[in-house]
């Protein structure tokens, strides 16, 4: 065993000289784990901000000057007045996101209590800012129209006062979660793609033939290729919450990075294992890029780091807790958001461990039976 171990280390060391002389996956996986991170949580702001908008007065009444100047930043940009002619084609040109259709007579009507409607023509392409600025262009005209009546800003009355506590991310700052779901989904697909691809290019260079002929097994060949790409991600990781999530984004993390660290190792094992048994399946990197979309995407969008898991259908949900990934998510929030310790998380550790073993001894069966076949 310890010759074999020996082995496993010195092709591990191969791999790491293989991965530094290919300076397209090393560029790969400093942008992945830096530029990648910081784009994807602050690009897609999942708040309202910054909402081109565009009115259309044709009261020019003193109620339709106080709505247009309600809205104002960080919400919604300036508003810009154009005719009425204009709207299908600012909004054909996706020149705003929404604009407002104040009527003639709005101001008299409403003090007719006719109750007069205003149009607000939204572009649903973005989807995302059209869902939450219709409720905030709604509370905003039926504030600036009820204080014009009551003269006063009164709100309703109600039997029961809520009253809201957000814990972990009292600002609902998008990028606090955008950015550690994103490391977490690159963990899986690096680790994967690296293992998957250190596999082909054995094949396709004619050097996994070379392995075969020397007094290697297949679980030297397999353990040196796991050990060495998931060292590549895991210094990687450590790297990028550091500089990227804590440094350059200021997310406050609440846990022990340690621990955290600890658990990304054991889903590594799974994702790189994982990596080796597609890697085995797929006989060049496009059929390696192809299943990578049949086996990662799943595994990503499942499991729930994008969405909740309790928002699933309960069949999916249950698949799902074979994936490593799905106890991943729950481990890495429940460390690096809520602060929790080993007492809490260990379920979760526990079930990674096994996954990944699993993952290894069946990949490593499937790799075995590979180069038995060639051989």
């Amino acid at each position: 065993m310890k010759i074999r171990l020996l082995n496993a280390w010195r092709l591990g060391v191969k791999e790491l000289l293989s991965l530094w002389n290919d300076k397209v996956l090393l560029i790969m996986i400093a942008w992945a784990f830096s530029g990648g991170i910081y784009t994807a949580s602050t690009a897609t702001s999942q708040e309202l901000h910054n909402a081109p908008i565009a009115i259309v007065d044709e009261d020019q009444s003193v109620l339709s000057a106080r709505i247009a100047g309600a809205f104002y930043g960080p919400y919604f940009k300036r508003p810009d007045m154009i005719a009425g002619s204009q709207i299908d084609a600012v909004l054909d040109a996706g020149a705003y996101t929404f604009v407002l259709n104040i009527p003639p007579d709005f101001e008299r009507d409403v003090l007719a209590g006719q109750q007069p409607g205003i149009q607000v023509n939204i572009d649903a392409m973005r989807v995302s800012q059209a869902f939450i600025g219709a409720g905030y262009i709604q509370n905003i005209v039926l504030g600036e129209v009820g204080e014009f009546v009551q003269h006063r800003r009164a709100e309703a009355v109600s039997p029961v006062r809520l009253v809201p506590t957000i814990l972990f991310n009292p600002n609902l700052t998008s990028s606090w979660f955008g950015s550690v779901m994103e490391m977490i989904n690159n963990v899986t697909m690096l680790s994967v793609i690296l293992t998957g691809a250190a596999l082909i290019r054995e094949r396709e260079h004619g050097t996994l033939e070379h392995l075969m002929v020397m007094p290697l097994g297949a679980f030297e060949i397999m353990l040196a290729k796991v050990w060495a790409m998931a060292l590549v991600v895991w210094i990687a990781v450590g790297l990028s919450l550091y500089f990227v999530i804590e440094g350059a984004l200021g997310v406050p993390i609440a846990g022990s990075i340690p621990l955290f660290m600890a658990g990304a190792l054991l889903q590594l094992l799974a994702t790189t294992s994982l990596g080796i048994f597609i890697g085995t399946l797929s006989r060049n990197m496009p059929q390696l890029g192809l299943m990578m979309i049949l086996v990662v995407l799943p595994l990503e969008l499942l499991s729930g780091g994008m969405t909740p898991r309790e928002s699933m259908p309960g069949p999916v949900q249950d698949i799902m807790l074979a994936a490593p990934t799905t106890h991943f998510v729950s481990f890495a929030q429940a460390v690096l958001y809520r602060g929790a310790g080993l007492d809490v998380v260990w379920p979760s550790l526990l079930a990674i461990a096994a996954i990944a073993a699993v993952f290894f001894v069946l990949s490593l069966a499937l790799f075995r039976r590979s180069l038995a076949a060639q051989g």
